[in-house]
């Protein structure tokens, strides 16, 4: 059968599109027990060698992440990812490189942008970046492209870190080109004592392919090996608020990655912009800069008091209400809770909230 036949939604001649949801489109609907969000567990492991008492993950961008951030997250039960192909790698001090790009207008930023990540990686930096994050006693993870992993695995691994995430806009366990060597996931597995987390992937097949080579976590998908290993899923994008995070644990994810929302901390690299991974690429630039503004203090962010009512701080508290009005005790329970279709769910009552933007109206 046709890819997305089944939905009936045609969309040209013998083309048909499937149906999909974003997070305003969905509700969790209640149990009928509900439990005290004090008493939940919203741990999360990666195999036997990492333990995280909040799933959040923060998402490998120059702006977010640098070793400071990385400590303070760590510190506050989370795991924030260090680009070993941005800025924080290619200089000494990258704090004014920092500052250049979150202070340049407009007319000037994306030719910034080029000339700062034409400066080579160096190899001695990522050691020495990783061991800082590890002597404040924190876990370290950190993220590479798939082109580099392989000759950087050996480093990273005598550094002391404790995740390798590969990472690119879409990967795959097989691809073809007659110019490079394409990296074997399962070569990579192999050649690790650490986890290996691989992203980005949209596709259930793909995923399944992936997981198939020994990961033990991917950007999206869920699976149990034959092994009987579990190989996490860790959902990126598209999470804006406490809301939206919970809805993609229902949805089945074991831990979520998060990067604008960490934009706005105040102990954020940059002070509140963040710009995309894609970025080093001369050719095709994709990391435009966004403004976020400075928000809160990460620790607000993470696990609150909350100071605003828009779903934007104390994410782990978000989901451990969540967890108790749908009465699951633990994250594999949530992942069976039942979803509904509520495209209105923005707009239903909130008129009021919209006319004065307050709550879900600020927007």
């Amino acid at each position: 059968m046709v890819p997305g036949e089944q939905s009936g939604l045609q969309i040209g001649i013998g083309r048909y599109a499937r149906r999909a949801y974003g997070f305003d489109e969905v509700a969790l609907v209640p149990g009928g027990v509900t439990l005290n969000p004090d008493e939940v567990d919203i741990t999360f492991a990666l195999g036997d060698r990492l333990k995280l008492p909040i799933p959040i993950w923060g998402s490998a961008m120059d702006g977010v992440v640098d070793v400071e951030f990385a400590i303070a997250m760590g510190r506050l039960g989370g795991l924030a990812v260090l680009n070993l192909d941005g800025v924080h790698t290619r200089y000494e001090d990258s704090a004014p490189i920092i500052k250049r790009i979150a202070e340049a207008d407009k007319a000037t930023i994306n030719a910034l942008l080029k000339e700062v990540y034409r400066e080579p990686v160096k190899p001695k930096l990522i050691s020495e970046r990783i061991r800082a994050i590890k002597a404040a006693g924190v876990a370290c993870a950190v993220s590479t492209i798939p082109a580099r992993a392989q000759e950087r695995a050996e480093v990273v691994q005598q550094a002391g870190a404790d995740v390798l995430v590969v990472q690119g806009t879409v990967l795959t366990a097989r691809h073809s080109s007659k110019s490079y060597h394409h990296l074997s996931f399962e070569d990579l597995v192999r050649a690790c004592d650490i986890p290996v987390v691989v992203g980005n992937c949209v596709h259930y097949e793909t995923a399944l392919e992936l997981m198939e080579t020994g990961i033990a976590g991917i950007l999206v998908g869920e699976h149990m090996r034959r092994g009987g290993m579990r190989v996490a899923v860790i959902t990126d994008g598209g999470m804006r608020i406490g809301a939206d995070v919970c809805k993609a644990f229902a949805s089945g994810a074991d831990a979520v990655m998060i990067g604008t929302p960490l934009a706005g901390a105040e102990e954020s690299a940059s002070k509140g912009f963040n710009w995309g991974m894609a970025t080093p690429d001369p050719n095709l630039p994709r990391g435009t800069r966004i403004h976020v503004g400075t928000k809160a203090t990460l620790k607000e962010i993470l696990l609150g008091p909350a100071r605003v009512d828009d779903g934007s701080q104390n994410f782990a508290g978000a989901l451990r209400s969540a967890l108790g009005v749908c009465g699951a005790r633990d994250i594999p329970e949530f992942q069976h809770v039942e979803l509904v279709i509520a495209p209105s769910i923005t707009s239903e009552g909130k008129s009021f909230q919209q006319a004065q933007h307050v709550g879900m109206g600020k927007g």
